[in-house]
């Protein structure tokens, strides 16, 4: 039932790339199938950028979505093929869902509480949307939950071999997922090591070991990545500390420091963590908790505040939102925390169910409900509920296959076919064109002639024009002046369109 439910929502909701992420992993995966290896023919970040393209991919993000895509392709023959990609896509979620129906019967006991973490997690509201994506959602939802169970079983004294192995293999793949995946093997051995006390050696021996198989685990992409970038790790992401906006992720050179961060003293460092907070609180009681389960997720993990088992995920849930919302606001709050708190997303479930459960035992001592009727119209209700919000956030955002934007199109027939383009999202260029190039930088004009230089870039394109002299949430307005003064290496290209514009660089 879970397999099936999960390919219906994989297929059923998403059937193209259509954000950024979506576009990077698949066309990494594509490459890597056409025997181009991981690598990437265009920048959407200039974070750890290389001196020319094509480049070593996944720099910035890591590996394990396009890596599963790739899979998928591959076994089924399709290189080039969405669904192909979707295949392991769908069988994460059904996993992810069975951890949800294991840990709906670890905390609650029974069949009923199993199966209704197990549907809350495939029912999961605003994320149900974003399973079918090539994006690190199921990717990094998957390892990340499992490997919290693990732990867990880790804290409760169950050290058997096999469960240090499986979590250490799971912490791995969570940071082969998504780069903050490393805090699964850090608050792994935090909540080891935590508090001192009985058994201090056996438990240190078991920390180790989960590390040896981690390292195991990630062992191949370090060397990869000390092979062609020189350090086992890229270490630009770290930027995003300093950042002042979410633009800065675009600036050329990348040059967020303390410094700019504390120009103005404690103001913006103040004003980005607190928009962070207000932004993360939202997605913590409307995308985690879906709004109605929230209180009741939270007193189900109140009541077993004290249990071994939870620990791991008690400092991951707590250490996750602290890092996406006072270490890297800007990037927490505009997606980063959605992403990784998939992860979260079948330990909510559980301890939802767990929470209402708690709740009608009380209210049945105030109120004497019959207990059965009143556990099955309020299962029913909050089921109904999840069903509910996940049908209306998923059906009307549903992606499906399309031919490439008209812009797209133009291009292909004013340019060359190996002409490289600057604009707002070359991975979506690639993806629908074949056609390299670098994104937009979040700088004045000036600097457009050095980027073109440095990666062989031929042409700038601004969309979304307005008559106001404007490119509209597509480019920095640092670049805005192009549109009435452009610089004297910029000649316009004539389109039949007046809402972009297209310029040749000389």
């Amino acid at each position: 039932m879970a397999v099936a439910a999960a390919f219906v929502i994989v297929y059923g909701i998403v059937a193209a790339p259509s954000f950024t992420d979506a576009f990077y992993h698949f066309n990494a995966a594509q490459r890597l199938v056409s025997g181009q290896g991981l690598t990437d023919p265009y920048l959407w970040t200039y974070i750890g950028a290389p001196d020319s393209l094509p480049a070593p991919s996944h720099l910035y993000w890591m590996p394990l979505t396009s890596l599963v895509s790739a899979l998928g392709m591959a076994v089924l023959n399709a290189p080039g093929s969405y669904a192909a990609a979707q295949l392991p896509l769908a069988l994460m979620l059904a996993g992810t869902a069975g951890v949800g129906f294991g840990l709906g019967a670890k905390l609650g006991g029974g069949w009923r509480t199993a199966w209704m973490a197990g549907l809350l997690t495939l029912a999961s509201g605003f994320y149900t949307r974003f399973w079918g994506s090539t994006d690190t959602f199921v990717t990094y939802a998957l390892p990340g939950a499992l490997g919290l169970l693990l732990l867990g079983m880790l804290t409760d004294g169950q050290w058997r071999i096999r469960v240090v192995l499986a979590a250490g293999v799971c912490a791995g793949l969570a940071h082969l997922a998504r780069a903050d995946g490393l805090l699964v093997l850090i608050v792994g051995g935090a909540a080891l090591l935590w508090p001192v006390g009985g058994q201090w050696r056996n438990r240190i021996g078991v920390a180790a070991l989960l590390t040896l198989f981690y390292g195991a685990t990630m062992l191949p992409w370090f060397v990869r990545n000390q092979t062609v970038i020189g350090t086992p790790m890229p270490l630009g992401g770290t930027q995003a500390i300093w950042f002042t906006e979410y633009d800065d992720l675009f600036n050329y050179p990348p040059d967020s420091s303390p410094a700019g961060l504390f120009a103005e003293g404690l103001n913006t460092f103040l004003a980005s963590r607190w928009e962070a907070f207000s932004n993360n609180l939202g997605t913590f009681v409307a995308v985690e908790g879906l709004i109605v389960m929230t209180p009741l997720m939270l007193f189900g993990l109140w009541r077993r505040r004290q249990n071994p088992f939870l620990r791991p995920f008690i400092l991951y849930a707590l250490g996750l939102h602290l890092a996406m919302t006072f270490v890297f606001p800007f990037p927490g709050y505009r997606g980063g925390l959605l992403h990784s708190a998939a992860a979260l997303v079948p330990w909510w479930a559980a301890l939802g169910v767990v929470g209402l459960d708690d709740a009608l035992a009380w209210a049945v001592r105030r109120r004497r409900w019959n207990k059965r009727s009143a556990t099955v119209v309020f299962s029913a209700a909050l089921l109904a509920v999840a069903v509910f919000l996940s049908l209306t956030t998923a059906l009307p955002n549903r992606v499906t296959a399309h031919p490439p934007p008209a812009i797209y199109s133009l291009l292909q027939s004013k340019l060359p076919p190996d002409a490289r383009v600057m604009l707002n999202d070359p991975a979506a260029l690639y993806y629908y064109t074949g056609m390299g190039g670098v994104v937009l930088p979040n700088e004045a004009p000036a600097v457009i002639a050095d980027i073109a230089q440095r990666y062989g870039v031929r042409y700038l394109l601004l969309e979304n024009v307005t008559a106001d002299g404007r490119a509209s949430s597509a480019a920095s307005p640092a670049l805005w002046p192009i549109l009435t003064d452009p610089p004297a290496f910029l000649v316009p290209v004539p389109l039949e369109r007046t809402d972009v514009r297209l310029y040749e660089i000389r």
